[in-house]
C-alpha cells in the first residue's frame, strides 16, 4: 500500500498544488509585509476600523503569538492577529487583518456558509482523527464495515474543507471591498498587494479541499477494488 501507484497518481498532483500554494503565501507576505501602506494604519486598527463602519462593536482584537497565526473565534467574539499583523503598517497586515474581520462581520450577519461549517467543526475533527488509520486498518484485515466507517469519516472532512472554501472566499472579498471602499488603501499598487496576499492564502484552501477530495477518491477506488478480490 505504501508504493501503491494509485495513490501517488491521484494524490501527487494534489501535493505539489499544496507545495505551491504554501510557495506562493510566504512569497507573497514576505514581499507585502515590506511595504508600509500609505495610511499608516496597523492591522489591528483596520480591522477595527472596517468593524466598527459595519456597526460591530461586540468583538475584541487582541494579539496572539505565532506567524500568521491569525483567526477569528466566533464563540468568543474575539479577533486573533499574529504580532506582524496586529501592529504591522504594512500592506500584507491590512489584507491579513481584514481577512479575518470578514469572518467576523459573517457571523454577525449570520452568513449560512460560516454557521454550517460551525456546526460540522466537532464530526470533521473526528473524521480527520480516526478515518484515515480505520480505513487502512480495514484494509489489510479485509473488513468492508471498517472500510466503509472510514470512508463516510473522510467524507465529512470533504464536505468540511468545501464548504470552508465560500467562506475563505467571501471573507476575502468583504476585506478587499472594504479597504477600497473606506480609503484604507489608497493607490493600485497596494490594491494589487492586498490582492496578492489574500488570493495565495485562497490557494491553500483550494489545494487543501483537492487533496482531501483525491484521497476520498483513492479511498473509495481501493474499497470496491479490495471488494473485487
Amino acid at each position: 500500500m505504501v508504493f501503491d501507484p494509485l495513490y501517488f497518481i491521484l494524490i501527487g498532483p494534489t501535493l505539489l498544488l499544496a507545495l505551491w500554494a504554501q510557495y506562493k503565501v510566504k512569497s507573497a507576505f514576505n514581499h507585502w509585509s515590506q511595504e508600509a501602506n500609505a495610511s499608516g494604519m496597523s492591522g489591528a486598527e483596520a480591522a477595527a476600523d472596517m468593524l466598527i463602519r459595519e456597526g460591530v462593536n461586540d468583538v475584541r482584537i487582541e494579539e496572539v503569538e505565532g506567524w500568521l497565526s491569525d483567526h477569528y473565534d466566533p464563540r468568543e467574539k474575539v479577533l486573533r492577529l499574529s504580532p506582524d499583523v496586529y501592529s504591522g503598517r504594512s500592506v500584507a497586515a491590512l489584507g491579513i487583518a481584514c481577512h479575518e474581520a470578514g469572518h467576523a462581520l459573517q457571523h454577525a450577519n449570520g452568513y449560512a456558509f460560516l454557521g454550517l461549517r460551525s456546526l460540522l467543526v466537532p464530526t470533521a475533527s473526528i473524521g480527520g482523527w480516526m478515518a484515515v488509520p480505520l480505513f487502512f486498518v480495514g484494509l489489510m484485515l479485509s473488513s468492508m464495515m471498517m472500510m466503509k466507517i472510514g470512508v463516510v469519516l473522510f467524507g465529512a472532512v470533504v464536505v468540511f474543507q468545501l464548504i470552508t472554501l465560500p467562506v475563505e472566499f467571501n471573507a476575502s472579498s468583504r476585506a478587499k471591498l472594504a479597504l477600497q471602499m473606506n480609503g484604507v488603501v489608497r493607490n493600485h499598487e497596494e490594491i494589487e498587494g492586498v490582492n496578492q496576499v489574500l488570493d495565495a492564502a485562497a490557494l491553500t484552501y483550494v489545494a487543501a479541499a483537492l487533496q482531501s477530495l483525491a484521497q476520498l477518491v483513492y479511498f473509495i477506488l481501493r474499497m470496491n477494488s479490495s471488494r473485487d478480490e
